[in-house]
């Protein structure tokens, strides 16, 4: 009970007059705020005191005479229930909660009583059930977005009332059903002609895209039903809308052929028909003279020679119609685009001679042309350098040319300084782009039709942050700069950015700063240039906030009391104060004990609160101190998002690795606890073992067996100091797989790992492998349990597909991450690399009628010209453990055996090491990463890894 419903009690009781002095907020305004923030844990410490819209308000809150109308607080930690609480807050009309992993549960249906909602984005979170029905009472809707959660079930036809919906966002979820039309009970998303927005990529939706669901009425701009699984024809009702830009129905099951009023959507510049079962006639675009970005590929067209409606697209700039049936030669002149990037016409029958004309477009990048018939090419002087790519054409037969051989990498970007010299920073800080040291707030941006080609060049992202910057400077954002870095790929195709925003005139930002900045892009307040198409945010919780205040305290004695009642009020005051101080106290004691389960542990006695540790010691921080030489710089052996590792030595002379979690990233103490009693468990030589943990003095500290020689990504990316030859590289994917058996078949109980990687995989003074880091592991504690629904969490590249698109958990999770790391064994490659994947790129190169299974391409250069026994074996092992469904891949029982037969075939034994110490590997070490520099149990969980900016 908050004090203004206590004075209201008094109210009641004494039928007196009283007069509130300093009183702001409506009451039961301030009773829903209070009952959410019960329910949430990470509010901002501001939200203390009496009066959310005092001044100043409470941190995230917007006000208009007395009345809450506004909630934003995107990237800022909140985990928990929204409850339905929310529903009393009737003059609400913006409520951004997007980017908050830890809110999850169902979305309370009672949000529909919400009349005056305008703007409601809940992205990035982990809600889960269906979407309510009554979103579709939201009658003053304008936003929804809803992107990025574990939502299920249909499209409610509901949403069809939405009238003023501009932007509807159900995009990466796991809604099923079909596309929802009206009827003559029912409304459906035909109805909402004002929207200009649908973005259902992502999801398992399925049947037909029914006709009626486009009309001339609609002002549909995006449409975005890529990644589905759709069937039947394109409805020929699509040519309808005129005002159409993006269209993405990629990646379905689509099949007919494509109607010809597709060329009525005279707007569209991204247009995206891949990976389809479209047949008939390639779809006569002439008259589509706006087109940027166009992919036919992977359909079943009829056999045809190159169309000619490519010579009015002058505006084209990539250009893929793989696996068409194109046949004939590709004309000199569509190369002569002026924007043209990227050609990528592979696995058609293209033949005759390839000539890019005397003026190919000043921007080409890529002209890719694998697996066609083309006995020739016509290569002038000048364009030498161009990247063509003959290779599988006849053309290349017996020739050793750059352009019969595979395209390299593509460069990676970082935004480089504006004219000045970067500062070395301490504490964790970036130097900016201005070249001054801050702490940026992070975060991804993923753009779902960019026609950029490959990742892009330097010129386009600085295009991009200009315009960030640009956007945000007219809206008065406090940020100083725009950082992007690291673009990848993923295995949807779609462009990541890493972005990282720095505060302007300070070297950190407010929470004010950090949920304006993330709203602006939450809300589609920020527009790209149109290369870019549209994108989702995914800003990362901010830990470097300036430090905030402890909220009003101002007085609420202002109350005149008359004094015919005077006693009698002073008697109720009483009574209530004591109830109100009772349930105070109570409700500290329980936050408490939810807050520091530790409290109740009791050596002595046997409790369910007790943690049952096997082999596992509790340390003091003093403990703590003295073992690292009181954190010393010269113990500091590694730094992450979580914080900071530490040498040290106990007093037997073992030495430990020291894991000290930084206040922001701490864990809270029950999952704390939780995780200390599963790593107690985990006994196996193959397993990086927990020698103990101290929670003392407001610390979180891990404690494990110090690894020495770092991680296999280190050894094999060449930071180690180790060369592996092919015998240890065996015995390090047979100590793995033990370990990782071990963790899915006698572990008690039995453990999913859910992020194996090289990263995760550590080399021991011998260079035996140990499995590390269970900072995502869950544990089955049902032996009979055959899988676990849970939000999807792990390492892109790594990831099981059939555990993304579904949310099961399995051990065949793990199968399918080890398989990857089998294939980083074996190419030395990171799983993406420069927007490839390694998985796709050993499948697509396989020959198994060759020796080495003809991908020398892709095998590290260090193995090639040593024997390598047992390699095709190896390479099949891999790809079994990478099969789409989980039931085709093997256990890792299976794999352990298979992966000794082919050491016995080698000549190896299993059993012996014959490694005495890494010294005996020739390379001089040269210093790296420590094994537990980046990621830890306390890494930051989601469906991509924690991003950083440092340089």
């Amino acid at each position: 009970m908050g004090i203004r419903e206590f004075y209201f009690l008094v109210l009641i009781f004494t039928q007196s007059l009283l007069v509130y002095v300093e009183a702001q907020t409506n009451n039961l305004d301030v009773s829903a705020l209070k009952a959410l923030q019960d329910a949430w844990m990470g509010t901002p410490p501001s939200w203390d005191g009496l009066d959310p819209c005092g001044n100043p308000p409470w941190e995230g809150i917007g006000c208009t005479n007395s009345r809450i109308t506004s909630i934003t607080l995107a990237s800022m930690g909140i985990s928990g229930r929204l409850t339905g609480d929310i529903a009393s807050l009737t003059e609400l009309r913006t409520l951004d909660l997007s980017n908050n992993k830890g809110l999850s549960g169902n979305i309370p249906p009672s949000i529909g009583n919400l009349k005056k909602l305008s703007i409601l984005l809940m992205e990035g979170c982990s809600f889960s059930g269906e979407i309510p029905d009554t979103f579709g009472s939201l009658e003053q809707l304008v936003t929804l977005s809803l992107t990025s959660n574990d939502l299920t079930g249909p499209i409610p036809p509901s949403l069809g009332n939405l009238k003023m919906l501009h932007w509807l966002d159900v995009a990466e979820n796991r809604l099923t059903g079909t596309i929802p039309v009206s009827t003559a009970t029912s409304p459906g998303l035909d109805q909402l002609v004002n929207t200009k927005h649908f973005h259902f990529g992502g999801n398992q939706l399925s049947g037909t895209i029914p006709p009626t669901l486009f009309n001339s009425n609609m002002t549909l701009i995006h449409l975005l039903f890529e990644n589905n699984q759709l069937t039947g024809s394109i409805p020929s009702t699509i040519g309808l809308l005129r005002n159409l830009e993006v269209l993405r129905l990629d990646r379905n099951r689509l099949s007919g052929t494509v109607p010809p009023n597709i060329s009525n959507l005279l707007s569209v510049h991204e247009f995206y028909l891949s990976s389809n079962q479209l047949t008939g006639p390639i779809p006569n675009i002439e008259k589509l003279t706006s087109m940027i970005s166009l992919d036919l590929s992977n359909n079943s067209f009829d056999t045809t020679s190159f169309p000619s409606w490519y010579s009015s697209l002058s505006s084209l700039m990539t250009l893929a119609m793989e696996n068409t049936q194109l046949i004939g030669e590709v004309p000199a002149a569509l190369f002569s685009i002026p924007r043209l990037q990227s050609v990528v016409l592979r696995n058609n029958k293209l033949n005759g001679t390839l000539d890019l004309g005397s003026g190919p477009s000043s921007q080409l990048q890529l002209v890719d042309l694998q697996n066609n018939s083309i006995g020739g090419y016509t290569e002038r002087p000048d364009q030498r350098n161009l990247p063509i790519i003959l290779v599988e054409n006849p053309v290349c037969e017996g020739v050793d040319r750059s352009y019969c051989r595979p395209l390299q990498s593509n460069p990676s970007y970082s935004t480089p300084p504006n004219n000045c010299i970067p500062l070395t920073c301490s504490n964790d800080q970036v130097s900016s782009p201005n070249c001054q040291c801050a702490y940026p707030f992070t975060g991804n941006i993923t753009l779902r039709a960019p026609s950029i080609t490959g990742l892009g060049s330097s010129s386009l992202y600085s295009s991009l942050e200009s315009s960030i910057m640009s956007n945000f400077t007219s809206y008065g954002l406090p940020v100083d700069s725009v950082s992007i870095r690291n673009p990848i790929r993923n295995t949807d195709n779609y462009l990541i950015l890493q972005l990282g925003f720095f505060p302007l005139d300070t070297d950190r930002f407010n929470r004010t700063g950090v949920y304006m900045t993330a709203f602006a892009l939450n809300n589609q307040t920020y527009k790209p240039p149109d290369i870019f198409g549209p994108y989702i945010f995914s800003g990362e919780q901010y830990n470097h906030f300036q430090g905030a205040g402890s909220g009003s305290s101002k007085s609420n004695t202002g109350i005149i009391i008359g004094a015919a009642v005077g006693g009698f009020v002073l008697v109720v005051l009483a009574i209530l104060a004591g109830v109100y101080a009772f349930r105070q106290k109570k409700r500290a004691e329980k936050a408490d004990k939810q807050n520091n389960p530790f409290a109740l542990w009791n050596p002595d006695k046997s409790s369910g609160s007790i943690p049952q540790l096997k082999g596992t010691k509790p340390f003091t921080f003093e403990e703590m101190r003295k073992y690292s030489n009181n954190f010393s710089e010269v113990n500091d052996i590694g730094t992450g998002g979580y914080g900071k590792v530490y040498r040290g030595t106990l007093p037997d002379g073992k030495m430990i690795a020291i894991k000290r979690a930084m206040k922001g990233s701490m864990q809270g103490a029950i999952e704390f606890k939780s995780e200390i009693e599963l790593l107690s468990r985990v006994h196996h030589k193959n397993v990086v073992s927990l020698v103990g943990f101290c929670f003392d003095q407001s610390e979180q500290m891990l404690v494990y067996e110090y690894i020495p020689n770092g991680t296999l990504k280190d050894s094999l990316s060449g930071q180690s100091g180790f060369r592996l030859d092919w015998a240890r590289r065996l015995r390090i994917a047979l100590g793995s797989a033990r370990g990782l058996q071990y963790l899915h078949e006698l572990a008690d109980p039995p453990i999913i790992h859910r992020d194996i990687k090289s990263n995760n995989i550590l080399l021991d003074d011998r260079l035996n492998a140990k499995v590390a880091d269970f900072g995502l592991s869950k544990a089955i504690g049902n032996p009979d349990q055959t899988h676990i629904t849970t939000q999807v969490k792990g390492t892109m590249g790594y990831m099981d597909p059939e555990y993304y698109m579904t949310n099961q958990l399995t051990d065949k999770s793990d199968v399918y991450s080890f398989g990857v790391t089998l294939l980083e064994l074996v190419t030395a490659k990171q799983p993406i690399e420069k927007g490839k994947y390694i998985v796709r790129e050993v499948r697509e190169r396989m020959d198994k009628t060759k020796v080495l299974y003809n991908i020398q391409e892709v095998i590290d250069p260090f193995l090639l010209g040593t024997a390598l026994d047992g390699f095709e074996k190896f390479v099949d092992v891999a790809l079994r453990c990478v099969m789409e469904t989980g039931a085709d891949r093997p256990t890792m029982g299976q794999v352990v055996k298979e992966i000794e037969n082919i050491m016995q075939l080698a000549g190896l034994n299993p059993d012996v090491e014959s490694t005495a110490t890494s010294a005996n590997y020739e390379w001089t070490s040269q210093g790296f990463n420590h094994p537990y520099n980046d990621e830890s149990l306390f890494m930051y969980s989601g469906a991509f890894p924690r991003s950083s900016l440092e340089p």
